[in-house]
């Protein structure tokens, strides 16, 4: 018997067995050879992991497949009742009547009844924390002025952000043809959420309720308790769907979005969330760049009527890297050393690029600040009366 445990252990080890732990206990990952050489896998059938400050991908699988996405959604429904809250035209304070629409969602509910009055900031919380259809349903009427209202808004906004993947036929996530994104899309509207100021009030809600007190609120999120730094963001779970998560969480100055869509079970989505997460925060640090638009001379203009050009550029203050290589990296300003006017404000005069090992990182535009005119007999007329009237 004891050889045969013996055996058993052994073989675990060799085999690289990647041991899940239950809720609200760490996971512990052995190394396979995929991983050795810094990968990471995922049971997943989509995921996406990005850096929530540049947007820069760091693991990727399948992902632009288009999916059910479930009540992950409700990221969309949020983000547009902040912007409206950002923009001045609703208030967390405001009330909103319930629908019979939105009383009828079904699935995961806080049970408004039919002209039923509740807050903003409570039907958010409600979205939020306990992913309440009827909630959510109620503030894209609310906002929208109808259910079909609000998700044109919504399909107009993942256009604006870029989400090329994604159609949405409702604003809760329930289970519709047609009503898909994938992992890299939901990625872009986390981010774009994660903008907003306050929303992390509501995303990072462990326990609470509304109500008065009368109706618990538990977050199904449960990374929101058990993993160091989550900052929320959403979870999903429809047949259609399976098991899905856009996870989101912050240490120092690393912010990560870890999306898996497709799971088999809640269980699995968290553990790759979390396994996704701790790739990102072992493998990439922050580096801060140390050249500044200050640093930038200006340009000569041959024939214009200014000698010189200023110039712009919009380097980030931090980007993402990978561990260990902050004193490999190189920041290279290629710039012309003059240009024939006119000179037309924001046209590209070089690039600032960041580079390791000969790898290319990132790159930002050096741009004419602004536009100089091609200097002709009426321009240098006009130059010589401004001077004499100076005199």
């Amino acid at each position: 018997m004891k050889k045969l445990i013996c055996f058993l252990l052994i073989t675990c080890l060799f085999c690289g067995t990647v041991v899940f732990a239950s809720e609200g206990e760490a996971v512990k990952t052995a190394q396979t050879p995929q991983e050795a050489v810094g990968g990471v896998t995922v049971t997943a059938k989509s995921a996406v992991l990005m850096d929530g400050i540049t947007g820069k991908i760091l693991y990727e699988k399948n992902p632009h497949d288009k999916m059910a996405p479930a009540s992950v959604t409700k990221i969309m429904t949020m983000l547009l009742v902040m912007e409206a809250i950002e923009n001045g035209s609703l208030k967390m304070t405001d009330m909103v009547t319930a629908s019979a629409n939105a009383v009828s969602m079904g699935g995961t509910q806080i049970y408004l009844e039919d002209g039923e009055q509740m807050t903003v900031h409570d039907l958010m919380k409600s979205t939020a924390v306990a992913s309440a259809n009827d909630a959510a349903m109620a503030l894209a009427e609310h906002v929208g002025g109808s259910e079909e209202g609000f998700v044109m808004m919504m399909n107009n906004k993942a256009a604006e952000l870029g989400m090329k993947d994604t159609t949405f036929i409702n604003p809760t996530g329930l289970d519709a043809k047609g009503h898909v994104t994938s992992a890299y899309d939901i990625a872009l509207m986390s981010k774009a959420l994660l903008q907003k100021k306050g929303i992390t009030d509501f995303t990072k809600i462990w326990m609470d309720s509304v109500r008065d007190g009368k109706f618990t609120l538990a977050n199904t999120n449960k990374l929101v308790r058990f993993y160091k730094g989550c900052t929320g963001l959403k979870t999903g779970t429809t047949d259609g769907a399976g098991s899905c998560v856009s996870a989101t969480a912050t240490r120092g100055d690393m912010d990560l979005i870890s999306v898996v869509m497709g799971c088999a079970s809640g269980k699995e989505r968290f553990n790759d969330a979390r396994r996704l997460l701790d790739y990102g925060f072992s493998h990439f640090v922050m580096y801060k760049t140390a050249i500044s638009k200050n640093a930038l001379k200006p340009v000569k203009v041959i024939g214009g009527v200014k000698p010189t050009v200023t110039v712009d550029t919009e380097v980030l203050d931090k980007i993402i890297i990978p561990a260990g290589k902050e004193k490999k990296v190189e920041e290279n300003v290629t710039i012309v050393p003059d240009l024939q006017a006119p000179v037309v404000k924001g046209q590209k005069l070089g690039e600032v690029a960041l580079c390791i090992d000969g790898e290319t990182l990132a790159t930002f535009p050096i741009k004419a600040h602004e536009s100089i005119d091609k200097m002709s007999f009426v321009n240098a007329f006009k130059m010589l009366m401004m001077k004499l009237w100076c005199i």
